[in-house]
């Protein structure tokens, strides 16, 4: 077997955990955009506004939580189909990654939208 072919565990172990980070960063992204749709949390006056403030929480969180999911997925088929055969590791690389990124948050953010504003499907 050839030598070059073959990938240490250590190689494989630090892969796999800058993708898990670029992971938390997608889902950070995914909060963040929905913390940008549905705006700052409500004031809890009494019952039915905490009651409400709960469901604002959990819609931030499980609809923010898919969103940052889907680029994830997206975010790490485009690294590994195209920008790993295309950046040498330099200090650019890592900015043209988080852009990507960023790119990939706005465009699932306008489907996002779309669907659910234009569409009615969501």
């Amino acid at each position: 077997m050839n030598k070059e072919k073959i990938i240490s565990r250590q190689k494989k172990g630090s892969i796999v955990l800058e993708y898990a980070l670029w992971v938390i960063a997608a889902l950070f992204f995914g909060i963040g955009y929905m913390y940008f749709i549905l705006g700052s949390i409500p004031e809890s006056t009494n019952a039915w506004n905490f009651f409400l403030g709960q469901i604002y929480l959990f819609a931030l969180i499980r609809i923010g939580l898919l969103i940052g999911g889907i680029v994830a997925l997206l975010f790490i088929l485009f690294d590994v189909l195209y920008l790993k055969r295309k950046l040498i590791a330099t200090k650019n690389s890592f900015l043209i990654r988080v852009i990507s990124m960023l790119l990939i948050t706005g465009i699932v953010g306008v489907i996002h939208y779309i669907l659910e504003k234009y569409l009615d499907v969501i």
